[in-house]
């Protein structure tokens, strides 16, 4: 009911379990699945499975009461492009289904925590490089966060500080308000850093943040 009342969405098929979810994508071949997890017959991460490996042009979006990690990373291996908990509003699913539709990943602010959580304790932070003096009149590059590297792939200071804020989970919004700017020059910003970086949507970015010591929240006093 709350799909077929948002804007630009067809709701074309509604499964009572897996197995029916993996049948009706072969009839209707629909841009995205709205899936669930725990259901009988077949789980959603095997429907998952079977869709993405049958039907690639379908996405996957997981909407689920569960967020433990036993839950989140069978699902996103198993292909699925989003992941939100149930409490989502109708404005979060709206955008995540666009965002899968776009290419990019639909996740919650807190499932972009907990991927962050997983490769923190999962990779050891790389070593922070020695800096080496330039030559003469040589412009100082750009520091880190912390002041204590130069930024990798020419992000400029600001820049470095919409990555860490993304890798907390904020949305643009927030960043804009945290950052004192406009959700325009955020989104400027982002499309920037996307550019430099070669990330293609917000879980990548926040990979990348974690690989290249970016993720602390930086000082802005």
């Amino acid at each position: 009911m709350l799909l077929g009342l948002l804007p630009g969405i067809e709701v074309v098929g509604a499964a009572a379990d897996g197995e029916e979810a993996v049948r009706l994508v072969a009839e209707h071949a629909p841009d995205v699945v709205l899936m669930d997890l725990r259901m009988p017959r077949c789980d959603g991460v095997e429907a998952t499975r079977l869709i993405r490996a049958h039907h690639p042009g379908t996405e996957v979006v997981v909407l689920t009461t569960y967020a433990e990690d036993d839950s989140l990373f069978p699902a996103l291996q198993a292909g699925a492009r989003g992941y939100l908990t149930k409490d989502a509003g109708a404005e979060e699913i709206a955008r995540a289904i666009a965002d899968v539709r776009a290419g990019a990943a639909g996740l919650s602010p807190q499932v972009q925590r907990r991927l962050l959580e997983r490769l923190s304790g999962a990779t050891p932070a790389p070593p922070v490089p020695s800096r080496q003096p330039g030559p003469p009149h040589q412009p100082e590059q750009a520091q880190g966060p912390a002041g204590q590297r130069p930024l990798p792939d020419g992000l400029t200071a600001r820049e470095a500080q919409v990555l860490a804020l993304i890798a907390e989970g904020l949305s643009n919004a927030e960043i804009a308000e945290a950052l004192f700017v406009s959700p325009a020059t955020v989104k400027t910003h982002i499309n920037n850093l996307f550019a430099k970086t070669a990330v293609r949507d917000r879980a990548q970015a926040v990979s990348y943040a974690f690989r290249h010591g970016l993720s602390d929240r930086p000082r802005t006093d």
